[in-house]
């Protein structure tokens, strides 16, 4: 009788397990859309100059100094490398390196850090597999006459205070 119920036991748990993975194996997989065009097909141009970095960054630094926010601040050319960079005094000596980081993401990805974090909050954990990539908000393109020129980054508060000090900066291109 016992070996009765353990065998109905043994194949109900069979039955349930493989009812989950059928339905798993239902769900629609995002990476499978393939988009009619290139997502974030932005062309390069010619490199920031460095007037115009440190124009970026002085206005980044004004946001963060109106909300007292200590930031680490940094300005990547097209192809992602350093053209300025600053840190407020007191700023987070680790977001250094994560400030130039997503600057330097936002800008060979050209797209803003903050569409890697999404992903992984949507439970597609692919974008941590790129190397270069971030999934932390503070990296945004900067885009003059419709051509990336080069990134800011920012790093010292939360993700969104890196985020609304970049913006600040980015706001220059416009």
């Amino acid at each position: 009788m016992r070996i009765r119920y353990l065998a109905i036991a043994i194949l109900g748990t069979t039955l349930l397990v493989a009812g989950a993975v059928r339905a798993d194996d239902a769900k629609p997989n995002p990476l499978d859309v393939i988009p009619d065009k290139m997502p974030f097909d932005v062309p390069y141009g010619a490199p920031i100059a460095l007037d115009r970095a440190n124009a970026v960054i002085a206005a980044a630094v004004d946001e963060a100094k109106n909300r007292d926010w200590k930031m680490n601040i940094a300005v990547v050319d097209s192809g992602g490398n350093l053209v300025a960079f600053e840190r407020m005094d007191g700023a987070q000596l680790a977001s250094i390196v994560v400030a130039q980081h997503k600057a330097r993401a936002a800008a060979i990805f050209r797209r803003e850090t903050k569409v890697f974090e999404a992903g992984v909050q949507s439970g597609n954990n692919t974008s941590i597999t790129l190397d270069g990539s971030i999934a932390s908000r503070g990296g945004i393109p900067l885009v003059e006459d419709g051509k990336l020129i080069g990134a800011i980054g920012c790093s010292g508060g939360t993700s969104s205070q890196d985020e609304v000090v970049a913006k600040a900066g980015a706001a220059l291109m416009k």
